[in-house]
């Protein structure tokens, strides 16, 4: 890999970083399991390594943002996800945010481009 190639790997990785905890947060509005989560993030475009996810669920629950709790499934347990009031309301700000950003993100490139 070059160096640019690197470079760009290490820049697309911060980038989705931050995209991926707005979906994850999205997604949440509806209860999942890891799995099933996965699976929908992935059917957006946003593929999730296990690796990524399961972490990223435990520091939004600790953070207070999601709700969990174990049931069994076909005849497995599984730790079933979703947002709370808090995480709810932290949703609506971080879309918030994330709109402002992109639209000032788009006016800039734009206004370079012309």
């Amino acid at each position: 890999m070059t160096i640019a190639e690197n470079l760009f790997e290490n820049l697309r990785l911060e980038l989705r970083r931050g995209c991926l905890t707005l979906a994850v947060l999205a997604q949440l509005r509806q209860e999942h399991y890891g799995y099933t989560l996965r699976k929908a993030l992935a059917e957006r475009g946003l593929a999730i390594d296990e690796s990524t996810l399961y972490p990223l669920l435990r520091r939004l629950e600790s953070q207070g943002l999601l709700a969990s709790e174990w049931r069994e499934e076909d005849k497995r347990n599984k730790r079933f996800y979703r947002l709370n009031s808090d995480g709810e309301q932290m949703l609506g700000q971080l879309l918030e945010e994330w709109n402002t950003l992109n639209a000032s993100v788009i006016a800039t490139v734009n206004s370079h481009s012309a």
